[in-house]
């Protein structure tokens, strides 16, 4: 199962001290340049930096075709469209996503996307975790934008009351 990542879904569950749960879904994350350098160098003294920097699982791998990347950095931010392409090329099975711009391009590319919601209903569902909603209310404390729609869409899918 080949996985990329966006900086987001990093740097939420960073933020909330779950990044433990990413290699207990998936046998191991890819990230372009990009996503890498804003997660882990600037964002060196970040919550879950050092982890990612650390971690075994995780995998840097340069884009290769950066003028697909150029075109959709007429929409997308530089990580978003690295992600996307690093999707694209590695053929993944999942892509790591939680901003609507960004999403709505990789879908249109046929890509399989799952954002932080969608990872901590994952979670629960392989009894990893046993709710959601704390974890989505950290993630609202810690000053992750989520819309409310989200949140109840992820509490549906994990079966927890509204």
């Amino acid at each position: 199962m080949i996985v990329v990542s966006n900086s987001s879904p990093l740097i939420a569950l960073g933020r909330i001290q779950r990044l433990d749960l990413l290699p207990s879904l998936f046998p191991g994350i890819v990230v372009p340049t990009a996503v890498y350098q804003e997660v882990v160098v600037q964002g060196a003294s970040q919550p879950g930096a050092s982890t990612l920097a650390n971690a075994a699982w995780l995998r840097v791998q340069p884009v290769q075709h950066t003028s697909s990347v150029r075109y959709l950095l007429a929409t997308l931010e530089q990580g978003e469209a690295e992600a996307i392409v690093l999707a694209q090329e590695l053929q993944a099975n999942w892509l790591l996503l939680d901003e609507i711009k960004a999403r709505t391009a990789a879908r249109q590319l046929g890509l399989r996307v799952i954002g932080v919601a969608g990872i901590l209903v994952l979670a629960k569902q392989q009894g990893l975790i046993p709710t959601v909603r704390p974890l989505l209310d950290s993630l609202l404390t810690h000053h992750f934008r989520i819309s409310r729609r989200v949140i109840h869409a992820a509490l549906v899918a994990a079966g927890e009351q509204l």
